[in-house]
């Protein structure tokens, strides 16, 4: 006869924390590494399977998307709300812009001595080829309905209306970003005359401004915070077998130079 198999009745289960990665550009689409798509199935079984006791955010994202990472934040906040699991979130090299915004989520925010945290700001880029098509006897033309939906070409002259127009969008993208931390780190925020300006940190200054809780690294910190026998389920986003085969040499190393331009903004 087997033996016998059975559970003991009073045995303390050991507490449980998901781990959610979060690295890269912020931006829609199949190729970018963070976007709310990707990750929302990874946050939903990160708040639900096994009963997690809190959930970590690992961030490491020079920014990207206001609208995904407004998106991803605003899951988070909904899933901590209904199944009420506390959030920490992780800095490693950098929470910046976008970055920042997904920490912002969390209930209290860790970095590493080194991280770069902040660029709380909106930014848009483009280039202008007119010159070039002129001097290759090229002419751009463009035909609207109204006279607004033609805005910032980059193959014709740029038009001080336009650049008007887009300041204002970026203004407005820009309190709204900047509401969000305010109301998040309320109580937290130092009054700083640069705190919304764009600029960026390192953790010892953040922490003096009030932009993260404190210096510390994942494992230790949930240990300190959940006990030595915590568990972690580590959730991170995987590539499809069309993003590790399919993809053109061309498509992917665009999109590799896009980023590390990103982190290079930050000396990373």
């Amino acid at each position: 006869m087997g033996a016998m198999m059975f559970k003991l009745p009073f045995k303390k289960k050991r507490p449980r924390v998901a781990v959610v990665r979060m690295q890269g550009m912020i931006a829609a689409g199949d190729r970018a590494p963070v976007n709310d798509a990707a990750l929302a199935p990874l946050l939903e079984r990160a708040f639900s399977k096994g009963k997690p006791q809190a959930v970590a955010l690992v961030i490491n994202s020079p920014g990207g998307s206001p609208v995904q990472s407004s998106l991803i934040a605003a899951r988070v906040r909904r899933l901590a709300a209904e199944k009420e699991i506390p959030v920490h979130a992780f800095v490693e090299d950098v929470a910046a812009s976008g970055g920042y915004w997904l920490a912002a989520s969390a209930d209290d925010i860790y970095a590493d001595p080194a991280s770069i945290i902040g660029s709380i700001g909106v930014i848009s880029s483009s280039f202008g080829a007119h010159e070039f098509l002129s001097r290759h006897g090229v002419e751009r033309r463009v035909y609207t309905s109204v006279k607004s939906k033609s805005m910032l070409d980059p193959f014709l002259p740029e038009k001080p209306e336009d650049v008007d127009r887009l300041k204002e969008i970026l203004g407005d993208m820009h309190t709204v970003f900047e509401t969000y931390v305010k109301d998040r780190r309320d109580g937290k925020l130092a009054e700083d005359p640069d705190l919304f300006t764009g600029r960026v940190w390192m953790a010892e200054k953040a922490k003096t401004l009030g932009l993260i809780d404190g210096i510390g690294h994942v494992t230790p910190k949930l240990k300190e915070l959940y006990g030595d026998k915590v568990r972690f389920m580590v959730y991170g986003r995987k590539r499809s077998l069309f993003q590790r085969f399919g993809m053109s040499v061309a498509t992917e190393a665009a999109s590799q130079i896009e980023e590390r331009a990103a982190y290079a903004r930050f000396g990373l």
